[in-house]
């Protein structure tokens, strides 16, 4: 029979804080890193739009006017393409982070799951062989299931970003010709 020793959950207390503490730092520098494109979006739109819009009121014919007013859309349209573009990469890097790092957590849970599993067995009663064999069973498939799930989100992530790039080309080759 095993016994649970207070040292063991003492670490795995400061493994779990260690592993919050990295996670939320990531999380929160994505974050930053967010607020900072903001800001700088934010002010080279306005610094855009009042330089445009100073050249609107300057114009002195209906063409003048007109042109102004053409340099006033491209450059917004392009710099929502630009912004858009590195939001998705700043959200990219940072999930791709986070997803790394419980990646590998969950491969520790899963072969401490498996080496408990495997000394509980040892230590069956005589006549359980066939309930072991189940529960060995069970965690197998479930274990084959977790994988599955795995590599479809790793698929989809996979077309999400794909559909992204190619969104942003197309939107890119449109505002050009535009």
């Amino acid at each position: 029979m095993q016994t649970i020793n207070a040292q063991t959950i003492a670490d795995a207390n400061k493994n779990a804080a260690a592993e919050f503490s990295a996670a939320a730092t990531t999380a929160f520098a994505g974050f930053e890193k967010l607020a900072e494109l903001n800001m700088a979006t934010a002010k080279s739109v306005l610094t855009g739009t009042l330089d445009s819009l100073q050249a609107v009121a300057a114009a002195k014919t209906p063409e003048e006017m007109l042109a102004a007013q053409t340099n006033l859309v491209k450059p917004l349209t392009e710099k929502a393409t630009a912004y858009s573009r590195s939001m998705y990469e700043i959200a990219s890097a940072t999930s791709t982070e986070l997803g790394k790092a419980s990646k590998e957590k969950i491969a520790e849970a899963q072969k401490t799951f498996n080496s408990s599993l495997e000394s509980l067995t040892k230590n069956a009663p005589a006549g359980s062989e066939a309930i072991v064999a189940a529960f060995k069973n069970a965690a197998a498939t479930g274990q084959q299931v977790l994988d599955s799930a795995q590599a479809a989100a790793k698929q989809a992530v996979a077309q999400a970003e794909a559909h992204v790039t190619d969104v942003v080309a197309k939107t890119t080759k449109h505002t050009t010709k535009a």
